[in-house]
């Protein structure tokens, strides 16, 4: 193969874009209860994974990931409790180990729990036999501490390798979210042929890490909140989801989290929503 992208032959580009893909948009007639809009709220709780991940060991780095565990879930569970609204918990395992509370938690208030790596590693780094590995180490550990197997993955770096699609399907998980190729959920494709993998899709609009993590691109919380709100009121025109990635150590800190309880009063103040975990939002629009 040329070693330049723009020497490529039409055969190796075509590859490589078609070996993971969309496939049909899933949609189903009406969502639960005649519904016309289906939310899907969801956190990383990556906790200490990043900074160890990295190999980053200092007590300040690892305070700021202690602080999603101790102060921030408590809140949000509280906050959803609120609203009656169930959600996704996406946990790398090294995180649920260091904080069993934290999983029964999240089961006993009924919100899911899903995959999401092993210690946050990057999985397009790892050989095939590495990656299989973790993922399998992480799909064991949640199953053990919630007494259910996860149906669901999202990657720890949102993004696939060369053997990623062919892990989630060996280790039976029934719907990915961790790509960005529609604002609905999709049906994956592997080299062109169905999976039958829904990917409920993610998008760095609806994170809260670009916005309100430290940096030269901070965004004052309460601007992120009109954005959020556009995804919304859009998602319920063309009656669909309205889906939405959070990390407790990120939102839940006091000035944060009003954005995430006005966003629910803003949700809340419109008939027709349904909360739905990934899990069922998959489970719907796969047999829609």
């Amino acid at each position: 193969m040329s070693t330049e992208p723009w020497q490529w032959d039409e055969e190796v580009w075509r590859g490589h874009v078609g070996r993971v893909r969309a496939g049909r948009r899933l949609a189903p007639p009406s969502w639960p209860g005649g519904a016309r809009v289906a939310v899907a709220l969801s956190f990383d709780a990556d906790h200490e994974t990043i900074p160890l991940r990295d190999g980053e060991t200092s007590p300040g780095r690892l305070a700021q990931g202690e602080y999603g565990s101790r102060v921030a879930v408590p809140r949000i569970l509280r906050l959803l409790d609120e609203f009656g609204a169930r959600a996704s918990f996406f946990v790398p395992a090294v995180s649920a180990l260091l904080h069993p509370g934290d999983i029964e938690a999240y089961v006993a208030a009924g919100h899911e729990v899903a995959a999401h790596g092993w210690i946050h590693e990057r999985n397009t780094r790892l050989t095939a036999a590495q990656e299989l590995d973790l993922t399998g180490r992480a799909r064991d550990t949640l199953t053990r501490l919630t007494g259910t197997s996860p149906t669901g993955i999202r990657t720890p770096s949102w993004d696939f390798s060369d053997s990623t699609l062919a892990i989630i399907r060996e280790l039976g998980f029934s719907y990915d979210s961790s790509l960005m190729a529609d604002d609905e959920p999709y049906e994956l494709l592997a080299d062109g042929e169905p999976t039958g993998i829904v990917e409920v899709p993610v998008e760095w609009i609806r994170d809260d890490v670009p916005y309100l993590t430290t940096g030269a691109t901070f965004t004052r919380p309460r601007a992120l909140l009109e954005i959020w709100r556009d995804e919304f009121d859009a998602a319920l025109a063309d009656g669909g989801v309205f889906q939405l990635t959070m990390h407790p150590h990120v939102i839940g800190h006091r000035s944060r989290l009003v954005v995430l309880r006005a966003l629910l009063d803003h949700i809340a103040g419109h008939d027709g929503v349904w909360f739905g975990t990934h899990e069922q939002v998959a489970e719907v629009v796969r047999h829609g």
